[in-house]
């Protein structure tokens, strides 16, 4: 038994090992090993009862951690959309794999086990992949949660169901008193572990963490997930459901993050050792299919959820094409189905490796997500077409990529002096409600070669980009320069952070809105104080000619701090008191070598001096410094220390 546990450990820190170079899940080491050295490789190990033992604790670290994950005040803000959109997923899902699998011969429970197991996604993998790609706050990333929470839900009856289907002689009316009584077990269960975890275990966390011992609080972190899974397991129901149950009660308390810790090596380790007990006995057959029709059926179901909800097609293919895996929870009824006789070995290896390929797949699924599904809901051909109809005898028009509210701005402005222009645009709503109100829009993608001569690129005299994409304007500067070079490039940004880029990709104008807007108000400023609109209109022409230099830094403050690494390169204003032992003192101005950071001014006593390079510096004089937090970092550190 050692011998076994010790060559299984031997293989799988190897493979993890090779497959994280190669960037590959570390499920699918574990499944290799077990495949390796199982009786369909090297038949090596031959006690899989005792790997089985252990991996089912860690199932059981997996539930515990999944309910700490469980957000029960999301849920409530999300209802409409988790009881919606999450329920009709559930249910057409279930439906369809239910019937395919009682098609395929199996018996009513196995079909609806494998149902259920085939309805779930991975609420971690997603929400993982789409915070990386910070677009949490998406529709198609809310659709695709609600969906997650509803999922979580539906575990539930699973977990309670199962044991009870695996026992044959139980049926019609018995089955149903069983599942009634099993159901009252677990809403007796549910409520007195919310009941601890509310008036015991803070008490008891507090005590451990008075102690500041590491070791104290993981004890108590595995007690507390073991003993709610006995206690599920003696009322007669699964291990796992109590595990999760118990995350779910510690999931909003201030702990959390502490117990996920704590709890993630024992899960990681049990778990590797469960799927090498799967991977012994997988057939790699039918796995390869099974999941291309996996993702295709669960697509198109979400997409029809979302779509009887109300919700935008292209939102809920996204969303679909996120959840086509199947999740954590489904590999928790698999090995609960497996103790309980409910599957074979057999089934149960081919659904994991089913779950585990789709799993595999899912951080390109949701990056891909949005391209995707728009490719799948609109006709490119039909969009092309209309692009073309509308550009067709525009001459000398303006092109206005983006229309939202600035490019909607600027149509009107073109319509008042009778201006030929078209519109293109990507959201399919505004672009109808715009062509209902007798707007020349269209629907298309500006930043691509083949919309752009159907919107008859080579005979406008002007192209507006609207809208804040670096790629995207990037790939149209990149397009019109080669297509029509001598055409005119208007691009507006939120600020001049890519002023100088765009102008080198060959931008006549970059319009920053935020300087504009400063520029603007600092008109208004100088008018009110009676300063003559001449000048004023001067000093604005100087501005915008200098590139807004006069605008560009500020003085940093804590209120002003945003996202880190953004803020770590945007430029800023930073003062420095030279004190009587500074490097600087007595040196010469061009004798500093700051690098990238600027003196912008000098201030000594009550004298602003000019920055010049013979200016000697002496003890007390305060230089005002621009450049990114970074570069200034440096730049102060030399001026008093020298190095």
């Amino acid at each position: 038994m050692y011998a076994d546990l010790l060559i299984l450990l031997v293989a799988a820190v190897l493979l993890v090992a090779l497959f994280r170079r190669l960037g590959q899940p570390v499920i699918l080491a574990y499944l290799f090993a077990g495949m390796l050295l199982g009786p369909h490789g090297a038949a090596i190990i031959t006690g899989q009862a005792m790997m089985q033992t252990i991996g089912e604790l860690g199932i059981v670290f997996l539930m515990f951690s999944l309910g700490l994950e469980f957000s029960l005040p999301k849920l409530l803000a999300m209802r409409k959309l988790v009881l919606g959109v999450g329920g009709l997923q559930v249910l057409l899902t279930t439906t369809l794999f239910f019937a395919l699998a009682w098609w395929w011969g199996l018996s009513l429970p196995q079909a609806l086990v494998v149902a259920g197991t085939l309805a779930l996604s991975s609420t971690a993998v997603v929400i993982k992949q789409l915070g990386e790609l910070k677009q949490l706050h998406t529709r198609r990333a809310q659709l695709g949660v609600s969906v997650l929470l509803f999922q979580d839900l539906a575990v539930v009856p699973l977990l309670v169901m199962i044991p009870i289907l695996a026992q044959p002689e139980v049926q019609g009316s018995a089955l149903l008193a069983e599942i009634a009584w099993a159901s009252l077990k677990g809403l007796l269960a549910l409520f007195t572990l919310l009941a601890v975890g509310k008036w015991l275990l803070p008490l008891v966390f507090h005590e451990v963490a008075r102690a500041r011992s590491d070791e104290l609080f993981v004890l108590c972190a595995l007690l507390v997930a073991l003993l709610a899974a006995s206690l599920t397991q003696w009322m007669g129901l699964s291990m796992a459901l109590g595990a999760f149950l118990a995350g779910m009660m510690l999931g909003e308390s201030h702990y959390r993050h502490q117990l996920e810790v704590d709890i993630k090596p024992f899960r990681d380790v049990l778990m590797g050792l469960f799927f090498i007990t799967i991977g012994m006995t997988m057939d790699w057959q039918l796995v390869a299919l099974s999941v291309l029709g996996l993702i295709l059926f669960k697509s198109l179901l979400v997409l029809l959820a979302g779509r009887l909800m109300g919700e935008r097609k292209r939102d809920a293919m996204a969303a679909g094409i996120m959840l086509s895996q199947v999740g954590e929870f489904g590999f928790v009824l698999l090995a609960l189905a497996s103790h309980h006789g409910l599957l074979g070995h057999q089934q149960v290896s081919l659904l994991i490796g089913i779950g585990v390929c789709s799993i595999a797949l899912t951080p390109w699924l949701v990056q891909k997500a949005q391209g995707l599904a728009h490719s799948f809901t609109d006709a490119v051909l039909l969009s092309r077409a209309e692009v073309a109809m509308s550009g067709l005898g525009k001459h000398q028009h303006v092109i206005i990529a983006g229309f939202g509210r600035t490019g909607q701005t600027c149509a009107r402005f073109l319509k008042l002096e009778e201006l030929p222009f078209l519109a293109l645009d990507l959201d399919p709503e505004r672009v109808s409600e715009a062509k209902l109100a007798g707007e020349q829009v269209a629907f298309g993608d500006a930043s691509r070669r083949d919309i752009l001569l159907a919107a008859g690129l080579v005979r406008a005299r002007l192209v507006i980009i609207t809208f804040d994409d670096r790629k995207r304007v990037d790939a149209m500067l990149t397009l019109i320069r080669e297509l029509a070079s001598g055409v005119k490039v208007l691009v507006r940004t939120r600020d001049d952070s890519f002023l100088e880029h765009y102008k080198q990709a060959g931008a006549f104008e970059v319009i920053p809105e935020s300087q504009e807007g400063a520029l603007m108000l600092v008109s208004h400023l100088l008018v009110n104080c009676d300063i003559p609109i001449g000048r004023v209109i001067r000093r604005m022409e100087h501005e915008r000619n200098s590139q807004y230099r006069f605008l560009h830094g500020f003085y940093w403050g804590d209120q002003s701090a945003g996202n880190l690494e953004t803020d770590q390169r945007l430029e800023r204003l930073h003062p420095v008191l030279l004190h009587d032992q500074a490097w600087a003192v007595g040196r010469r101005v061009g004798e500093l070598s700051l690098g990238e950071v600027r003196v912008k001014a000098i201030h000594r006593g009550e004298q602003s001096l000019e920055p010049r390079a013979e200016l000697r510096l002496a003890a007390g004089d305060r230089l005002v410094l621009f450049g990114n937090a970074v570069a200034m970092e440096q730049a102060e550190q030399r001026l008093l220390e020298g190095h």
